[in-house]
């Protein structure tokens, strides 16, 4: 009986970090695909010097696309602003599904005063939000 009642909980919450995953899922793609977040297969990004390597990062689905953006999340969190030595596995079962591997490492570029872009995509975002604040704070 108690199992019966007690499943409602265990529901929601699975809802609930579901939602989370996709939300955050989104905004990782919106960043990788508005170009701001290089994953290469290359050991370096054209243009770009390496000051840090934040290490390996990967993730693993059975969506080609939960499993890079997954990979992709991984690093922004770090604070990386790429993906270099890209490469990513598929195996093959019995039952004809797939499994995807994502893997990769992180990287922080040399910071360059002349590119606004040059930060990691967390400091940039904080930045602006500090802006927005100021810029209301001498409106009012």
């Amino acid at each position: 009986m108690f199992f019966l009642l007690g499943g409602q909980e265990k529901k929601a919450r699975k809802a609930e970090k579901q939602a989370r995953v996709s939300d955050a899922t989104s905004r990782v793609r919106e960043v990788f695909l508005a170009g701001r977040f290089p994953v290469v297969t290359t050991h370096q990004v054209e243009g770009r010097r390496i000051a840090k390597v934040l290490g390996l990062v990967c993730c693993r689905g059975f969506d080609s696309e939960e499993a890079f953006f997954g990979m992709a999340g991984r690093a922004m969190n770090k604070g990386a602003q790429a993906i270099v030595g890209y490469s990513e596995n598929v195996a093959f079962h019995p039952d004809g599904s797939k499994y995807f591997s994502c893997f990769g490492t992180a990287v922080m570029f040399e910071y360059d005063p002349a590119d606004p872009e040059a930060l990691p995509i967390m400091l940039q975002q904080k930045f602006r939000a500090q802006e927005q604040l100021s810029a209301l704070n001498e409106v009012i």
